[in-house]
Protein backbone atom coordinates (compact mmCIF):
# COMPACT_ATOMS: atom_id res chain seq x y z
CA UNK A 1 0.00 0.00 0.00
CA UNK A 2 1.31 3.09 -0.85
CA UNK A 3 0.76 6.09 1.89
CA UNK A 4 3.37 8.90 0.43
CA UNK A 5 0.29 11.14 -0.14
CA UNK A 6 -2.00 10.52 2.56
CA UNK A 7 -2.59 13.04 5.28
CA UNK A 8 -1.52 11.95 8.53
CA UNK A 9 -4.09 12.90 11.71
CA UNK A 10 -4.05 12.49 15.68
CA UNK A 11 -6.92 12.06 17.79
CA UNK A 12 -7.87 15.12 19.66
CA UNK A 13 -7.53 13.24 22.75
CA UNK A 14 -3.59 13.22 22.05
CA UNK A 15 -2.61 15.91 22.99
CA UNK A 16 1.06 17.66 22.44
CA UNK A 17 2.20 15.85 25.44
CA UNK A 18 4.03 13.71 23.04
CA UNK A 19 2.96 10.32 24.15
CA UNK A 20 2.47 7.08 22.40
CA UNK A 21 -0.41 7.24 19.75
CA UNK A 22 -1.60 6.53 17.01
CA UNK A 23 -1.55 8.12 13.37
CA UNK A 24 -4.82 7.40 11.33
CA UNK A 25 -4.78 8.47 7.30
CA UNK A 26 -7.12 7.22 4.05
CA UNK A 27 -5.72 6.21 1.17
CA UNK A 28 -8.56 5.31 -1.13
CA UNK A 29 -11.29 3.06 0.31
CA UNK A 30 -8.53 2.06 3.10
CA UNK A 31 -7.35 2.94 6.44
CA UNK A 32 -4.22 3.29 7.40
CA UNK A 33 -2.72 3.46 10.95
CA UNK A 34 0.85 3.85 11.86
CA UNK A 35 2.81 4.70 15.53
CA UNK A 36 3.13 7.83 15.72
CA UNK A 37 6.81 7.68 17.46
CA UNK A 38 7.54 5.48 14.63
CA UNK A 39 6.23 7.21 11.22
CA UNK A 40 8.49 5.16 9.21
CA UNK A 41 7.86 1.75 10.57
CA UNK A 42 5.39 -0.74 9.76
CA UNK A 43 1.56 0.65 8.88
CA UNK A 44 -1.45 -1.62 9.63
CA UNK A 45 -3.93 -1.09 6.58
CA UNK A 46 -7.67 -2.00 7.19
CA UNK A 47 -10.90 -1.96 4.68
CA UNK A 48 -12.62 1.34 5.71
CA UNK A 49 -15.93 -0.08 6.56
CA UNK A 50 -14.18 -2.19 9.43
CA UNK A 51 -12.16 0.75 10.77
CA UNK A 52 -16.09 1.97 11.01
CA UNK A 53 -16.82 -0.63 13.26
CA UNK A 54 -13.85 -1.04 15.21
CA UNK A 55 -14.12 2.83 16.18
CA UNK A 56 -18.02 2.39 16.27
CA UNK A 57 -17.63 0.00 18.91
CA UNK A 58 -14.98 1.54 20.71
CA UNK A 59 -18.13 4.53 20.59
CA UNK A 60 -20.12 2.23 22.20
CA UNK A 61 -17.74 0.60 24.87
CA UNK A 62 -16.11 3.63 26.38
CA UNK A 63 -15.96 4.83 30.11
CA UNK A 64 -14.87 7.96 28.81
CA UNK A 65 -17.32 8.93 26.30
CA UNK A 66 -18.62 12.57 27.10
Amino acid sequence: MDVTATAWRTSTYSGDNGGTCIEVGTTGPTVAVRDSQDQDGPQLAFAATAWQAFTNQLKATSPTQP
